[in-house]
């Protein structure tokens, strides 16, 4: 059986970091890039990459998206461009039209229906209609706040409230994470950006939220209620992506409850910031589940949300791959997991 031929559209640090991992990886081959950065555009990929072609095909990356994906020449298109539904919705239609299986990871993506429930419905019949299916996910939403929480309470009888917690490090992340969190801003614009709904903070509560609370069989009074703070950092830090200056935000406190008949039933904390040991925090994964029996989960250090993003992306390849045609998420498919061996032997379909 041939390879499976993946595409990426958009090779900022997740799509070039999700190259990279493949590159690694059995009976799988990178067959187009699309990125329109100057940097980047017209150069060969394992060139930008830094790594050694030895002997894999050539792949130059193109700024134009028809050029790199072309019907029965690609399998599945890696899109790493959009945080939010709408504005990645024409660029999902695209490739789905395209006969071409998606993963993509605007957050957003990853439980559309939460608050783009039009989107949605119309990306799932897209799909249907050109049997192929797309999938949103990374490490939160996709796994952290979410999937893993569903996931514990399987060993509940009874579950009366979730608490949520990530504090994590922004670093991996590229230019667009950024400006949603507010990193590099002062703390007044900051403020006034949150006052004016113009900064998006973390994107994701409303999908993880709606996703563990459909899936438990809770229905949420409404939207959930959101505040953001700033994260002001005393000491400069830097990272591959960004400069920040001590007194200028580094960061962005999240919080976010989920109601259930007046009562909070779902707690969502999530500090973000970039170099977050330079300000003596410490990252770590934490839920807390009451019910019958309590379970009680913490992950210290955090689980890197770059590598972790890149990972549940190439890891649900097979499972997209094999599943129905539609749009699917985390809580339809099997379970994310490291493909060690080759990529084919993962298929329940043959590659033609």
């Amino acid at each position: 059986m041939r390879k499976i031929k993946v595409a990426i559209w958009g090779f900022g640090a997740m799509g070039s970091g999700m190259a990279k991992a493949l590159l690694k990886k059995d009976g799988i081959e990178i067959v187009g890039i699309c990125d329109l950065h100057p940097d980047r555009v017209e150069k060969e990929m394992h060139e930008v990459l830094g790594v050694e072609r030895g002997e894999n095909k050539e792949v130059f990356i193109n700024g134009n998206i028809d050029e790199v994906l072309k019907e029965g020449e690609c399998d599945l298109c890696l899109c790493a461009t959009d945080s939010f539904v709408k504005k990645a919705f024409p660029r999902l239609k695209l490739v789905l039209e395209k006969k071409i299986n998606v993963i993509s990871t605007a957050e957003e993506m990853s439980y559309p229906k939460a608050q783009s429930p039009v989107e949605a419905k119309e990306l799932d019949r897209i799909a249907k209609e050109n049997g192929v299916s797309i999938l949103g996910t990374g490490i939160n939403p996709g796994l952290m706040m979410d999937l893993l929480v569903l996931t514990l309470t399987g060993a509940m009888t009874d579950l009366t409230h979730i608490k949520s917690e990530r504090v994590n490090s922004l670093s991996p992340f590229g230019h667009a994470v950024m400006e949603e969190q507010g990193v590099g801003l002062s703390k007044e614009e900051f403020l006034a950006q949150d006052k004016a709904g113009t900064l998006a903070g973390h994107v994701g509560f409303e999908e993880s939220v709606n996703m563990m609370t459909d899936a438990v069989g809770w229905k949420l009074d409404g939207p959930l209620k959101t505040s953001m703070a700033p994260i002001v950092t005393e000491v400069p830090r830097e990272t591959p992506y960004i400069k920040v200056d001590a007194g200028d935000v580094a960061g962005c406190a999240m919080l976010g409850d989920g109601y259930v008949n007046g009562e909070v039933k779902v707690e969502m904390i999530h500090p973000q910031q970039i170099e977050p040991q330079l300000g003596g925090t410490n990252t770590g994964d934490y839920i807390t589940l009451t019910g019958t029996p309590n379970i009680n989960m913490a992950i210290t250090p955090e689980i890197d949300g770059g590598i972790g993003t890149i990972a549940m992306c190439i890891n649900m390849i097979p499972q997209v791959l094999n599943a129905r045609p539609g749009l699917k998420t985390m809580i339809d498919l099997p379970v994310p997991r490291c493909i060690m061996g080759d990529y084919r032997e993962a298929l329940e379909i043959e590659l033609v």
